[in-house]
């Protein structure tokens, strides 16, 4: 997947994260499929600016689902749903359609994957496997 963004760009608003390296990962397991095909042609699209609104809205989501963590509410309630559907509103408004399928898959690989939940976690210790729950509960809320 190829970003529109100089190095230094991708230093500003990746730090230490090569995409490029996860990139080739990404196109062995999803290529070819409708999310990628288009999760690639949007973020060719994307301008600096675009990248540091997508990272800010992710970081206030975990932000806020953290502080729900910390604050003792369940993973199963209303806030911590809620929070859940507007992350894949996020994914479907910045990447690729985000049913809740692929929603469920994203959980999943939140605490399957030490990459991921070593990021996720960074946040806060936990927030990896409250976002799974709280992922799950709200794609079962919306189930038909």
């Amino acid at each position: 997947m190829e970003l529109n963004l100089t190095q230094e760009d991708k230093a500003e608003l990746f730090g230490d994260f090569p995409p490029e390296e996860y990139a080739t990962e990404a196109e062995q397991r999803w290529g070819g499929t409708d999310a990628w095909t288009k999760s690639a042609a949007r973020t060719r699209s994307m301008t600096k600016q675009d990248w540091a609104r997508f990272t800010a809205e992710a970081a206030d989501i975990s932000d806020r689902l953290a502080a729900l963590m910390l604050a003792g509410a369940p993973a199963t309630g209303e806030q911590a749903m809620d929070l859940a559907e507007e992350h894949r509103a996020h994914i479907t408004r910045w990447c690729y359609p985000c049913g809740y399928d692929i929603h469920r898959g994203l959980a999943e690989l939140y605490v399957t994957d030490p990459r991921f939940t070593a990021a996720i976690d960074r946040t806060t210790p936990g927030l990896a496997t409250y976002y799974r729950h709280a992922i799950l509960s709200n794609a079962t809320r919306h189930a038909p």
